[in-house]
Formats: structure tokens, sequence, C-alpha cells
């Protein structure tokens, strides 16, 4: 996994991939990573995040660099980083949320650019039918996630 910061919050997080060279790649295409000196970022990230990864719910209410996104993003961010650990919500529940009761495809687009799953937890967004829906992570690593917080039957 890896972490990219600003001087505003957390900016990117990458989630596990096959190799940490892989991982460098993908920092080094997002901005400049945080190496930890800075004061403003959570030292204790990566703990949290290997807590939450063995199972342990976690919160994360870490300040959250999101200027690149549009405020539409924002808005639908902001609400999925509300779902409770260990709950799910449709795309049409988040798009009601937003006051966007169509905005279903538009909402799935904007997790779909989501830069820090996890943290902001798109992986608790799911189909109104039952099916998983996407995740930019593929869907093996969402049903991970939801395996993980035991908030999905079937997966």
């Amino acid at each position: 996994m890896g972490i990219v910061g600003s001087a505003k919050g957390l900016r990117r997080l990458i989630l596990p991939r096959a190799s940490k060279e892989k991982v460098l790649g993908a920092v080094e295409n997002s901005c400049l990573p945080v190496d930890g000196s800075d004061s403003d970022f959570p030292a204790d990230l990566p703990q949290r995040l290997q807590r939450y990864c063995n199972g342990e719910r976690v919160d994360f209410p870490d300040r959250l660099d999101l200027s690149v996104a549009t405020r539409f993003q924002q808005d639908v961010w902001a609400i999925t980083k509300n779902i409770p650990y260990g709950q799910t919500r449709s795309y049409g529940w988040v798009a009601v949320q937003l006051g966007k009761p169509k905005a279903m495809r538009a909402v799935g687009q904007a997790l779909g650019r989501n830069p820090l799953p996890i943290i902001i937890p798109c992986h608790r967004v799911v189909r109104s039918d039952g099916g998983l829906g996407g995740f930019s992570g593929g869907l093996d690593m969402k049903k991970l996630l939801l395996r993980l917080e035991k908030s999905y039957p079937g997966v």
C-alpha cells in the first residue's frame, strides 16, 4: 500500500499491489509523497491501515486534500465517508442523500474516481439489486474489504 499527502491532508491511498515497485510507481504518478516528517502527516495512519486490514474496526478522521476533485465528487465522497463500518448503502441511496435521486450513474462515476479507498469507504456502496457494482481496486478487492467488515452477505 502507499499513502500520498500534501500540506492540506491525505491525497491518495494506493491499495495493495503485487510489489513495492508497483506501489512506488503509483505514488510517483500521483504527486510528491509525504515522508512522514511533515508534522501534519498522521504518523499512526500506516498502523491504523494495518489494523483495518487485520479486520479491526478503525476510524479515519484525518484531514483530506480533495482540492483536485469537482464539487459533485467531493459531495459524493463526504456522504460515502459517513457510511458506518460494517454497513452498506446503494448508489441510489447516495444519490438521494445528494438531493439528486436520478444521479446513480454519476455517483458511481464519482466513486470510481475516489482517490482514498478505505478512508472514503466507497467499497460500502453497492447496487440496489444486490449486486456489488464496481470498484476501482477490482471486484476481488471490494469483496475482500466487505468480508473484512462482515458487511455484505455472500462475499
